[in-house]
Parts: structure tokens; C-alpha cells; sequence
């Protein structure tokens, strides 16, 4: 349940401004004037407060509630500025181009790469298969895991392929949001970054259909994430 307490503005206004940021590329001037249109006045500082205070709530709503993935993974990185330098997105999605998780970093390393393959985990359960690039912090980080399943006891590990052709449908699927960045034209904090995304992601995961409700107009499921 997000709180909306001690906002000046009602709940429903808020998640459409939301909505409309982080599904469409628009700037936040533009923004303000599609809300003035619609009778509502509110300043482009205004705006860009209620995306990082609620999207990231929303997303991690979204976390909860999304369909369960299969469970041979596409795991990869793609590149968003912030302050002016180049962080690393992390993304991960199933076989079918499903969304499973997403983590920005500041480095692309050994050390990044595990930490957003156990969050994924966390968030899904273990894969059978991880398909990756040919980076070696893409490997390595399988390679924790593993690590990780025999000190458990397990008796089967993560199957590792670094095959280009079957990690099509990620670095495709980079492309909406990248889409939508790009009229951004990037980020002053990390912090904003990271909740922008979050909200980018999960109107994404909506459009893919991921969330229950789909007899809702993908608005009304955005706004279902809320409570």
C-alpha cells in the first residue's frame, strides 16, 4: 500500500503523472503543460518529486504481484547516464521476454553482477538455465551462484550458455526503455535515476502483460499497484 498521505494533490492525479512519465517520452515541461490541459496546475519540480517518491514503490508492488517466470533467464546490461557519466543498468528477463528484476550501478564488475544475480533469485527463485554475454563479471557471477548451491548441498547447478544469438530478446527488449531515457536526456542524481527506472520497468512489465488484472486498462493496473 503506498501512502498518499499529506499530498496536496488527490491520489488518482498523482498516478496518472506517474503513469504518463514513465510509460511515454515526454519531459517533465511537457508534462506540465499535459496536465495543464487537463485543468490540472502543477510545476515540473512538483512532477519529478512524485516520480521518485512513488515509483519505486509502485515497482516494488509490481515485484510482488508479476506472474511467475520460466525459468531459463536472459541476463544483460545496457548503459543510462547520470550527472553526466555512464552507469550500467542490469536487466533480466525469462525465455518469453518476460521481465524478471533490474538493478542501476554505478561499476560493471564481478562484485555488481552478483549482487544483482542474487537479487534476482530473491525475487524469483532459482533458474535452470542463464543465458549471458561474453562478459567474465557475467560469468563470474553464475559461477557464484554455483558456488553457493554446492555449499548448500544442492545436487545440480545453474546451466551457463554465452551464446550472442539466444541474448537477442534482452538486448531487444533494452530498447523501450532506452526509448523513453533518451527524452530524458539523462539524470541528475542517482537516486532519481534509480526511481525513474523502477517506474519505466514496471509500466513495461504491465505492457508485456506480466501483472493480474488484464481485463484493466493498463492505467487502472498501474493504479491497482498503488492500493
Amino acid at each position: 500500500m503506498v501512502d498518499f498521505k499529506g499530498s496536496q494533490f488527490p491520489k488518482d492525479v498523482i498516478l496518472y503523472a506517474v503513469w504518463f512519465y514513465v510509460r511515454f517520452a515526454v519531459s517533465y515541461r511537457d508534462l506540465e503543460e499535459i496536465m495543464a490541459e487537463r485543468g490540472v496546475e502543477v510545476d515540473h519540480a512538483t512532477l519529478n518529486r512524485w516520480v521518485e517518491k512513488y515509483a519505486e514503490q509502485i515497482a516494488s508492488e509490481a515485484q510482488k504481484r508479476k506472474a511467475q517466470p520460466a525459468r531459463s533467464w536472459r541476463m544483460d546490461e545496457t548503459y543510462i547516464k547520470v550527472k553526466g557519466r555512464w552507469c550500467y543498468l542490469y536487466r533480466a528477463v525469462d525465455k518469453i521476454g518476460n521481465t524478471l528484476d533490474f538493478m542501476l550501478s554505478e561499476t560493471r564488475d564481478e562484485a555488481a553482477a552478483t549482487r544483482f544475480f542474487a537479487r534476482t533469485i530473491r525475487n524469483n527463485g532459482w533458474p535452470d538455465r542463464v543465458v549471458i554475454d561474453k562478459s567474465g563479471a557475467n560469468a563470474a557471477r553464475v559461477e557464484n551462484m554455483n558456488l553457493l548451491l554446492l555449499l548448500s548441498g544442492w545436487c545440480w547447478l545453474i546451466e551457463v550458455l554465452q551464446v550472442k544469438y539466444l541474448n537477442n530478446i534482452i538486448e531487444q527488449d533494452h530498447w523501450f526503455i532506452k526509448r523513453i531515457t533518451r527524452q530524458m536526456k539523462g539524470f541528475k542524481s542517482f537516486a532519481s535515476a534509480q526511481a525513474t527506472l523502477a517506474g519505466i520497468e514496471t509500466a513495461h512489465m504491465i505492457r508485456k502483460g506480466q501483472l493480474a488484472g488484464k481485463e484493466l486498462s493498463a492505467i487502472q493496473q498501474f493504479e491497482a499497484l498503488a492500493g
